[in-house]
Order: structure tokens, then sequence, then C-alpha cells
């Protein structure tokens, strides 16, 4: 048997070819090269520091992982038909130019702390990067908000029209809910931030390692206080998994919203020539395909996260090959979710608005409903008597073919002044309670989402 596997000590006979290509990895884990180079150099110096090893020999595997370092930037690094992984494929070529030396990087370490370490310093960075494309896309949000000023759409429960809501309002609406996102991949940069390096393979090490050296080399925030826990913690890749599966969930909400807004049948927007495509049958079709991926993929991140947990739920302390398993739902989850944040930006910063339709559905008499009802309770008539009233108004125009206005118009406890809520635009202007859709409550919302975006920007990392 040749020395071309990390336990051919142990083995008479060569891995099967079954085996290998059932269990390698490389082809997706290569996206750590750089996190699994970072860990290494400062195990290596670690090592060094401590009197491990001699400082000739750390400073020897240093240079070779820099050189290492240089060939994957420059895209000259040579695979071997042996790597298993990035990790083993990274410490044999160093120990191909380091000598001796370079078979001494895995000393005090296992392939498992390796892996933790690698994964967790590329979760907080692409959670960190994840986080400000959402707020580029809050960003865009705000401003197609503050360009349409004072226009009004309907504001839909159950998908029936209910009350109308000034546009800008509908899009911060929106950011809001991404904001959350942006504060929930920050939490889970937070509880991420821990060096498993050290830990071994699950009890640590005889040899007089320094835990806390590599950790502050690394910058990591805190360090594993149980070996056990630090090899098996998959916590943070679910956890972050959640968080994108909400931008996803929250992408998938908007893009239902234009998927409807560019039809026919709704009209108030269209998209760009760019941020569409036709069909290969229909010349006349413009579809919102951006919106509709947005919609669609939402299912596929949720089945990430879904398939992990199902993973992660009966596994016995302490690493598990299984776990093996984080990495693909993980890199896609962050591919997909990055690249919606970045099209659904795209798509709404170039769209138009069609004012003249939303304004012309929102100001549908039905939609006055709520205010006559409040119009009642101003002048102390109980809430539930001015819905039912009302309600029996709107009864009696449909029945009748009488137009709700002019049944409010003659009604003896309504009348003229009631109807004239009826006119357009009046009815957004009395939304005026804290945080509500009218006119009067915009200025102080926008304040409030600029300092909330102001404090998340303050947290990155």
């Amino acid at each position: 048997m040749t020395e071309k596997h990390l336990w051919h000590g142990r083995f008479n006979e060569a891995p099967a070819d079954s085996l290998m290509a059932f269990t390698q990895s490389i082809g997706f884990d290569v996206r750590l090269w750089q996190d699994d180079i970072a860990g290494s150099i400062a195990h290596a110096q670690m090592l060094g520091a401590s009197g491990v090893l001699p400082r000739t020999e750390s400073d020897a595997i240093v240079a070779a992982l820099r050189r290492v370092e240089s060939e994957f930037a420059s895209g000259t690094f040579a695979f071997a038909p042996n790597d298993e992984d990035i990790h083993t494929a990274i410490e044999r070529r160093v120990t191909e130019i380091a000598g001796a030396a370079g078979a001494r990087l895995h000393t005090g370490r296992s392939r498992n702390d390796q892996v933790a370490t690698a994964l967790r310093l590329f979760a907080k960075r692409e959670f960190a990067a994840t986080a400000r494309r959402v707020l580029h896309c809050i960003d865009v949000l705000d401003r197609r908000a503050q360009e349409v000023g004072d226009t009004y759409l309907p504001g839909y429960t159950h998908l029936q029209r209910a009350q109308p809501v000034l546009l800008s309002h509908h899009l911060r609406a929106h950011a809001w809910a991404l904001s959350r996102d942006v504060g929930r991949l920050l939490d889970a940069i937070t509880r991420l931030d821990v060096s498993p390096l050290g830990a071994g393979a699950l009890a640590g090490t005889s040899l007089p390692t320094d835990a806390h050296d590599s950790q502050r080399r690394l910058g990591f925030a805190g360090i594993f206080a149980n070996s056990l826990d630090a090899v098996s913690d998959r916590d943070f890749v679910a956890e972050g998994i959640f968080a994108l599966t909400m931008v996803a969930v929250h992408l998938s909400r908007i893009g239902e919203e234009w998927v409807l807004w560019t039809s026919e049948e709704f009209g108030f927007a269209s998209l760009s020539d760019r941020h569409a495509t036709g069909s290969s049958m229909l010349p006349q079709k413009k579809n919102a395909d951006i919106a509709e991926l947005a919609r669609g993929k939402a299912g596929r991140i949720i089945g990430n996260l879904t398939g992990l947990l199902a993973t992660l739920k009966g596994l016995p302390l302490s690493y598990n090959r299984d776990l093996q398993e984080d990495k693909e739902p993980l890199f896609d989850s962050l591919d997909q979710v990055n690249r919606g944040l970045e099209a659904v930006a795209d798509m709404i910063s170039a769209a138009t608005f069609h004012v003249d339709v939303m304004q012309r559905a929102a100001d549908a008499p039905s939609l006055v409903a709520t205010d006559l009802a409040e119009w009642l309770v101003a002048r102390g008539m109980p809430f539930r008597q001015a819905h039912a009233k009302v309600g029996e108004l709107v009864s009696r125009s449909l029945a009748s073919g009488t137009s709700l206005v002019d049944l409010v118009r003659a009604d003896d406890q309504l009348g003229p002044d009631a109807a004239a809520l009826f006119a357009p635009g009046i009815a957004v202007r009395r939304r005026t309670s804290h945080g509500a859709a009218g006119p009067s409550a915009a200025a102080s919302q926008r304040e409030e989402l600029h300092r909330v975006i102001t404090a998340l920007q303050a947290r990155l990392p």
C-alpha cells in the first residue's frame, strides 16, 4: 500500500474506488481554501511560539502555506487524484514544498477541529458579506420610496383591497423585514465567533499547545470551552441557514407582489427590458422571471435548512462523517440568496411605477368603509354598531347598484360631511396613528429606519 491516505498506517489495503467516490468532498469544499490556509498558518505559528516545533520548522511550514496561498490565488494550484478534500490537498502540497517540516503541520491537530475552524472563518466572512447585500437591497427600497413621494395604492389583506396606503409605506415595510434579517445574520456571527482550533479529534492533545494563541491569531472573539462540543457543533451552520432562509422568504414575498403588480390585471408597475424575459412562443409576453425565481428558490433554501436539521438531529457526540453534509446546503443557500438579493434590487431599482393606475384603484369607494365607521365612532357611536351600519350600506350598494357615496350622502347619520371622505386621496391622508400608512407618519418612519440601518452597519465585522 502506498502512503497516499492519512490513515494508511492502520490499513493493509488501499481504499476502494467506491468509498473514495462516495466520501470525497473536494468538489465543493475547495471554496474553503483561504480559510483552511489561514487556520493552518495560525496553527503552525502557535506550534513554533509554544515550542512544540522548532521555529525553523514552523517558519518553513508558514512559508510553504504562503506559497500554496499564492498558487490558489493565481489559479495554478494542481490537485492530485488522491486529494480527498481541500484540507488534505493543502497539507499534501505543503509537504511537497517544505518536506519533513511540512509533515509536522498536523501536530496537535485533527481534521475535526481543522474543518470546524475553516468553516467558522468562512461563515463569519460570508454572513457579513450577505448582510451587506441585504443592506443594499434595503437602500434600493428606501430610495424608491423617497422618489415616489405621496403616491398611494390599495393595501391588501387576504389579497383583497382593504385600505389605501402610501407606496413608500409599502416599500419600506419590506425594508423593515429585511432589516431584521440583517440583525439575524449579525447575531449568528456573534455566536459563531468562537475558535474550535485545539480541540483535536474530540479530546484535545497531550502536547503543550496554546489554543488561546491560535484564537488570537485568527481574530476569533472567543475560544471553545469543551472539546467534544467544539468539533461536533454545527449550530452556527443551522442558524446561519435559518437567517438566509428568512431572507429568501422575504424575497419570495416581494417576488409574489411584483408578479402581481406587473400583470395586466394589476398594472401597477412595469419591468425594464433588462430585468424581464420573453416567451419562446408568445411574442407579446414580458415575464417577471426574477420575481418568480425569488419566489421559487425560497422552497429550495427552506429544503436546505430542513435537510441539515434532519442530519443533525440524531448524531451522538462527537464528530461523525455525517457532518460533511453541512457545507453544500450552506454554500447553496449563500449563493442563491446573494444572487437573489442582487437581482431583486436591480429589478426594483429599474422598474416603472404606474401611479395613475395605483391611485385609481386605491380611490375605489369600498376602501373608504373603515373611514366611514371611524367617522361615526368619532361622533359617539360604538365601533361594532358603526361597523354593522357601514357594512349594511355596502351590502345595499352592491345589491341595488346605487353608488355607496350616494347612500352615504342620503343617510341621516352620515350625510354630506361623511360623503366628503370619498374624495381622491382623502382616505390615505387620514392614516395618522403611529407607524401608519399616511403622509404625516412617513417622515418619522424613514428617520427611524435610517437609525436602525446605521446601528446595523456599525455592527458589521
